[in-house]
Order: structure tokens, then sequence, then C-alpha cells
């Protein structure tokens, strides 16, 4: 057996290796294949404990409660977690995706610091009405799940900018999105939304939303008008026409928006996928 000392460790990363890690008065922290980042001990502390096959939530991260800042245990066998996730009050990212997670503890509302929340590739069904209380969130990524609705109370994330749902079971979006005052991008495809909410008109803020591979057969008559930041509409696979599309009020102001960030694209070469540029409108 050997044993490291290391007093100011910013990345430790042993891949494909089958090891123990001591540290904080040589407690074992996990074993597995892949070992978490840690800042100087004592401090704030991201994990990184992607692919160790854990099949149940960590306690040792749940011990060190507020060193915790960023928790990534992302394409693991997890089913549940603990309520106690909420002892980690100060951490900022928290990334559970490709999992097993079936539901959400109504705990989660305790972690007020967090920023981003990542959940892509679960089974969840729901998201707990405690939502609300994660006033600080900005983005929350929760595709490829079970869900068949969000909760009203996500009206309450004033400061979410980015709201990815794809890839679920969503036939409609709650009136209450639209006071999501700081929204900047929402992605909604491949649900079987059929109408999108009045409300989405408020969302002044909105720059790009897509709902490709839905049923929406209508949207808001004004939402072209009223969103005056969109640039990006797409809505690929679905019932509504081109010909519907430019009637609506505040289609040329629309195109015009579409066609400067088209413009930027293009004087700066930047790329955006395999397909090409992203022209901003797809129907």
């Amino acid at each position: 057996m050997c044993i490291l000392i290391l007093n100011r460790v910013y990345l430790l990363q042993l891949n494909r290796c089958r090891v123990h890690v001591y540290f904080l008065g040589l407690r074992p922290l996990v074993s597995g294949n892949y070992i978490s980042e840690s800042s100087r001990v004592g401090t704030f502390i991201p994990y990184w404990l992607r692919n160790i096959v854990v099949q149940t939530f960590p306690d040792e991260v749940l011990d060190l409660d507020k060193s915790v800042r960023t928790l990534d245990l992302t394409q693991n066998k997890l089913v549940e977690i603990p309520m106690e996730i909420s002892e980690l009050v100060n951490m900022q990212r928290l990334i559970l995706a490709s999992n097993h997670i079936e539901q959400l503890p109504s705990t989660m509302g305790n972690l007020q610091s967090l920023k981003a929340m990542i959940l892509d590739g679960n089974r969840i069904t729901s998201l707990p009405d405690e939502l609300d209380e994660l006033v600080k969130l900005e983005k929350l990524s929760i595709s490829g799940n079970m869900l068949m609705s969000l909760p009203n109370t996500i009206g309450s994330l004033r400061n979410l900018a980015l709201l990815n749902v794809s890839n679920n079971k969503l036939k409609y979006l709650p009136e209450s999105i639209g006071i999501c005052s700081s929204l900047e991008e929402l992605q909604a495809n491949d649900n079987l939304i059929e109408e999108l909410p009045a409300s989405v008109c408020n969302l002044v803020q909105l720059k790009s939303l897509s709902l490709n591979n839905n049923k929406v057969n209508q949207i808001p008559p004004n939402i072209l008008k009223d969103c005056k930041a969109l640039q990006n509409f797409s809505l690929h696979d679905n019932p509504i026409s081109m010909s519907q599309f430019q009637q609506m009020d505040g289609f040329e102001e629309f195109e015009a928006r579409r066609k400067k960030k088209f413009d930027k694209q293009l004087d700066s070469n930047v790329m955006i996928g395999s397909k090409g540029l992203d022209e901003g409108v797809d129907l």
C-alpha cells in the first residue's frame, strides 16, 4: 500500500484504474476508475465522479456538506437522490445525467445556491413543486426523461436563462413559463406539444425557441411581435406551415433579426453543427 499526502492538489485524475481515495482525515471517498477534481483541502471542492458505476449516492460527499460546490455523477446507476442532498447548501452545479433516477426529493428546494442542474437521460416522471425555491437557477436541462408535465411553480425561476425539456412526453407547457423573465433559450423538441401558452409572448429576453418534432398546429399570434429578441424559431416536423408563419404580425422584424444574426455568423465564419450555418427559422 502506498499513501500520498498531497497538500495542494488542484487536479487528480486516474483513468482506467482501481483506486481508493483518502483525504480530509484519510477517509475513503470512493472506489472507481475516475477520481474527483479537488481544490485545496478544506476549501470549496468540485467532485467529478463520472462513470464509477455507483448505485447509491456517496455518503462521503454528503459528509462534506458546505464544501461541495460542483458535483458530477454522470453515467452511473443511481436510482434515487437522498433527502440529505439538501445539506450541500453551497453547491452551484449538480450534474446527474445518464443515471436511473425516477424522482427528485422535495428537499432539493433547499439548494438555493444552485445555478445549473443537469438531469438528462434519466427516468424522471415529474418535478417537485419545491423547484420554485431554486431562485438562483440559471440552467435546467432535463431532456430524455419521462415528464408528462412541468410544475406551475417553474414560473418562480426568474433567473432561468436556459430550459431544455426535449425528448419527454409533454403535451403542453404551463402558462407560468411566461414569467421566467430571464429565459433566453427554450428547447422542447421531441414531445407531444400541440400549442404554446399565450404567456410565451411575455418572454422578452427569449432568443431561441426550438419545438421540433411535436404536434404544434398553432402558436400565439403575437409571438414574433412581442418577443423582440427572438432570432431562432425551429418548428421542424410539426403541422404548422411556413405560410402561416409568414403571415404572423412581426414576421418582417423577426426576419430582419434572423438575417442580422446569420450575417454576423458569416462575417465571423462561425459554423454551427454538421449541417452548416444555423439560419434561425426552421419549419
